[in-house]
């Protein structure tokens, strides 16, 4: 996004802060240290953000697997919070500030788990699932302000963590790919990029799967 000429605030927990003001410098944008969850977020974004944005990306996300049988409270509770309530809740209140400004373009991370289920990941899955329905359910009421909402869906994306997968498992990945191989983080950049510019505003309210027709991804 930088490549395009946007000047990116990027947002990550105040535990990064350190790493997150070294890329803030190096792609010559801003660093936040927040955490999307706090009670105060909403209020500190809102004061970090006095102009108003045209590009919003929610890009936050975790994991808690365990089947459903077996999963904790806090699991499930946790991974909501993050992937699907705070990205709801910071949405809404930029909205209602009018910190988004006409014609922006909000971006919602998915996952092909939320099109596909993922066993083992029925938290993460009912979260990136609610994405996309988030998406589908506001486009109609933000078309007066001329503000797209789309969710990008990564299946399996070639990651410094899908490294340490079993090799068996990453060929599988690869295998079921009509491109016979995994997806990059660059690929699903450009997808987000392209979600952000201005000749994107005929398409809101829809998903796009980065997945090579793959069924299986994070």
């Amino acid at each position: 996004m930088t490549r395009d000429g946007a000047q990116v605030i990027l947002l990550d927990v105040p535990q990064t802060k350190n790493e997150l003001e070294a890329l803030a410098s190096r792609l010559g944008g801003q660093a936040l240290a927040l955490d999307i969850c706090a009670a105060d977020a909403p209020a500190q974004l809102l004061e970090h953000l006095p102009d108003g944005v045209d590009i919003l990306v929610h890009n936050a996300g975790i994991t808690r697997d365990k089947t459903l049988v077996n999963m904790p409270e806090d699991f499930w509770d946790s991974v909501l919070a993050v992937n699907l309530n705070a990205p709801q809740v910071l949405t809404q209140v930029l909205l209602d500030a009018g910190a988004l400004r006409d014609n922006a373009r909000i971006v919602l991370m998915a996952s092909i788990s939320g099109i596909a289920g993922n066993r083992g990941q029925t938290n993460y899955t009912t979260s990136k699932a609610g994405l996309i329905g988030f998406a589908k359910a506001m486009a109609p009421g933000l078309k007066s302000r001329g503000i797209s909402i789309n969710a990008v869906a990564p299946g399996f994306i070639e990651t410094k963590m899908t490294a340490h997968m079993p090799f068996t498992l990453r060929e599988a990945g690869r295998r079921m790919s009509s491109l016979g191989q995994g997806g990059s983080p660059q690929d699903v950049a450009e997808a987000v990029a392209w979600f952000s510019q201005p000749g994107s505003g005929a398409v809101s309210g829809q998903v796009l799967r980065v997945c090579g027709q793959n069924v299986i991804g994070a």
